[in-house]
C-alpha cells in the first residue's frame, strides 16, 4: 500500500467538499487526474473508499478510516514544516504539551517559565484539553507530553506523579458551612454555584460527579479564572470548587474559607505522561526532566 501526501490531501478535500470535482479543484488538480488517483487508491486497497450518489460522494467505512489517518498524517506534516521553519528563525526545538485546566493555571506556569528562560531557543506549544482527550492525543502521537488527572486511564503510557491537585469547596466567611473543615458535594449541591465556562474540562469533571449523585448544579455566574470564582464567592453570590492551591492563594487576600471536599473524586493527583520516553525529542526529554526532577525516567 503506497499512498503519497497528494493522495491523502486529495481524499481529504474530496470528502470535505462532498464531490470529486470540488475536491479536485481544492487540490488544484484536473477532474480526470483526481478520479484516477481515487480509483488507484481503491484498487490498491481492494475496497471502495467512496460511495457515489446523485448528490456527490460520501466515505465508506474504509474511507472513514483512511480519512482519520489522512488528517493525522497531514497535521503532523504541517507541524514538521512549521518546526523546521522555526530553525531558520533561530529556534532549535519545539515541544507540544497538552494539559488540563488546573495544570494550565496553577501548576505549569512557574516551572515552564523557568524552563523557557533556561532554553531561549526552544518553543512550547501549550494547549488546554480535557484529560481523556489528552491521553488519546498522546497515543495518537499528536502531542509530546500530557499533564492529566489520575482519574483517567493511562494504560500503555509512561507516567509519573507531577503534583497534588486536590479540589476544595470555597465559601464566604459568613456561610453556614464556613466553620466546618470538611464537606461533601451533596451538602451544597442544591445551592448556587460560581464556576468556569461549561466547556471547561474541570467544570465537566465536577458536573459528571454531580450527576452521579443525582444532582445538576445551578451556576449563577460563569467566569474565566479561579481567582474570579473566589472573588464572586467573596461577594456572597454562591460557592465554588477550585484547586486547593488557588483557594489558599485567594484566601490570603479575600474573605473566603476553603473547605476540604471528602468526596473521593476531589482527592486528585496530576500525572505527567508520554507515549514512550525513548521516542521523545531531546528538547521534549529536557522539559520532562525539568518537570519531574525526581523521576526523569518515568
Amino acid at each position: 500500500m503506497r499512498f503519497d501526501l497528494t493522495d491523502l490531501r486529495l481524499f481529504l478535500n474530496v470528502v470535505e467538499a462532498g464531490s470529486i470535482t470540488a475536491g479536485a479543484e481544492r487540490t488544484h488538480m484536473t477532474l480526470a487526474s483526481a478520479s484516477q488517483r481515487v480509483r488507484g487508491m481503491e484498487d490498491t486497497l481492494g475496497t471502495p473508499l467512496l460511495s457515489r450518489h446523485a448528490q456527490g460522494v460520501a466515505p465508506t467505512e474504509a474511507g472513514r478510516t483512511l480519512l482519520h489517518h489522512a488528517r493525522v498524517v497531514l497535521q503532523q506534516m504541517a507541524q514538521l514544516h512549521g518546526e523546521l521553519g522555526e530553525y531558520g528563525q533561530g529556534l532549535k526545538g519545539h515541544v507540544r504539551v497538552q494539559c488540563n485546566t488546573s495544570a494550565m493555571t496553577e501548576h505549569l506556569p512557574a516551572p515552564l517559565s523557568r524552563f523557557l528562560a533556561e532554553h531561549p531557543r526552544v518553543s512550547v506549544d501549550l494547549e488546554e484539553r480535557p484529560s481523556p482527550e489528552i491521553v488519546d492525543a498522546l497515543r495518537g502521537g499528536l502531542c509530546d507530553i500530557g499533564i492529566v488527572s489520575d482519574a483517567v486511564d493511562v494504560e500503555g503510557l509512561a507516567h509519573a506523579a507531577f503534583r497534588r491537585d486536590d479540589l476544595v469547596l470555597v465559601v464566604p466567611r459568613g456561610h453556614a458551612l464556613a466553620r466546618r473543615r470538611r464537606a461533601l458535594l451533596a451538602d451544597v449541591a442544591d445551592g448556587d454555584f460560581i464556576g468556569l465556562s461549561a466547556a471547561s474540562p474541570l467544570q465537566q469533571h465536577i458536573a459528571q460527579h454531580a450527576r452521579r449523585i443525582g444532582r445538576r448544579l445551578n451556576y449563577r455566574v460563569r467566569v474565566g479564572s479561579f481567582e474570579a470564582i473566589c472573588g464572586m464567592v467573596e461577594q456572597g453570590i454562591g460557592v465554588g470548587i477550585v484547586p486547593l492551591t488557588a483557594a489558599e492563594r485567594c484566601a490570603a487576600t479575600m474573605k473566603i474559607r476553603p473547605i476540604r471536599l471528602t468526596d473521593d473524586w476531589a482527592a486528585r493527583k496530576l500525572l505527567a505522561c508520554v507515549r514512550q520516553v525513548d521516542e521523545l525529542s531531546p528538547n521534549a526529554r529536557r522539559l520532562l526532566q525539568h518537570l519531574l526532577p525526581q523521576d526523569p525516567g518515568l
